[in-house]
């Protein structure tokens, strides 16, 4: 990817009790993350680019074409920042209507780069709450009209501020597939702030990981994610993504035999059609592990693997990292089992995957 074709970021922010120092190249396609705790300096960062706040020193430089750069005195004011922006609240008019909402964005617009209304209206399946009130919507439909809003106003690109945030698991659970016909269908990159490991797993590309206002991580998210030297992606939050093509469908037990780099996985129902590609997250701790293929179990994926890396946790548990083919997965095993059966780097071993995510690439 040329350096024309990211946006650069470098800003240094300083307040009395926070700073924010960050370096980045980030794709100008797809979804790229920015994860962390509460006080890592997502927003923040999220903010200095919007222009919402001015950094100590900063430069951005979108495809080529400087916004942002302390040095050489160029700032360019929020309005002229070609940039949607989603909020944790919807932040809808309440005196308008659902169209009108949607309408505002248009009116900001300046040139032909956006998708058209209809476009953005059926993608986030809005067309049946155009006449609606604004308090007559759910939290999750709010959130997808600030999110057509956002998007008619022509953006290089979006900013989103954990967006799922505000909602119970109810409204997320409305609005995710959404997000991922999102993420198939729309041409505008997204800049996605989340807490939520999941959230990440299952929308992002990239994954750009925070903590004390600083990049601990970044780089394409399954290479990120499965790195055993950040904390924020260890314990209960530690896990992979890897892509699978769906092979066939057993009606009778009602499974979809996918198949990636390392082999055959089972998932529930019916994924997806044959050839279809899917992304398939799978939790540290829905792997164990064995040195022998089991005669019988209930576990349906037992899949060879080498043992890569193996670190140890706080309290009785370690990290076992994994190679299945060209993929990487890893799973949280207690002391005790990595002694027992005497585990080390280059061990062949069979990883038993108890529970599979499954999202339609």
């Amino acid at each position: 990817m040329s350096a024309d074709s990211r946006i650069r970021i470098r800003y240094e922010l300083k307040r009395d009790d926070f700073a924010l120092d960050v370096d980045l190249r980030l794709p100008m396609r797809g979804i790229t993350g920015v994860y962390g705790p509460s006080g890592s300096g997502k927003t923040s960062l999220l903010r200095c680019i919007a222009g919402l706040e001015k950094p100590t020193s900063g430069k951005l430089i979108v495809a080529g074409d400087v916004w942002q750069d302390s040095s050489a005195s160029i700032w360019r004011a929020v309005h002229e920042r070609d940039i949607g922006y989603v909020f944790q609240e919807p932040r809808l008019f309440g005196h308008l209507d659902v169209r009108s909402n949607i309408e505002f964005g248009l009116r900001r617009r300046e040139h032909e780069r956006a998708p058209d209304m209809q476009h953005i209206v059926s993608l986030l399946g809005l067309e049946r709450l155009l006449q609606r009130r604004t308090d007559e919507l759910s939290g999750g439909e709010a959130q997808r009209i600030a999110i057509a809003r956002a998007l008619l106003c022509a953006p290089r690109f979006v900013l989103m501020d954990e967006p799922l945030a505000s909602l119970d698991q109810a409204r997320k659970d409305e609005i995710l597939p959404f997000l991922d016909r999102l993420h198939a269908e729309a041409e505008v990159p997204i800049i996605y702030v989340s807490h939520n490991i999941d959230e990440v797993g299952r929308l992002c590309d990239y994954l750009v990981v925070m903590d004390h206002g600083r990049v601990v991580a970044d780089g394409d998210l399954q290479s990120v994610l499965v790195r055993m030297d950040v904390p924020s992606l260890a314990g209960a939050h530690a896990g992979s993504v890897i892509q699978g093509q769906a092979q066939a469908y057993d009606e009778r037990d009602d499974l979809t035999r996918l198949r990636f780099s390392g082999g055959d996985i089972w998932v529930p129902g019916r994924a997806a059609g044959n050839a279809d590609t899917l992304r398939l997250r799978i939790r540290a701790s829905d792997v164990s592990l064995c040195r022998s293929m089991p005669e019988q179990s209930t576990i349906l994926n037992i899949i060879p693997a080498t043992v890569e890396t193996i670190q140890a946790e706080h309290g009785p548990s370690m990290l076992v990292r994994l190679v299945l083919g060209t993929d990487r997965i890893v799973a949280r095993v207690t002391r005790r089992s990595v002694r027992e059966l005497d585990l080390k780097a280059g061990d062949k071993v069979y990883a038993q995957i108890k529970s599979v995510a499954v999202r339609r690439q």
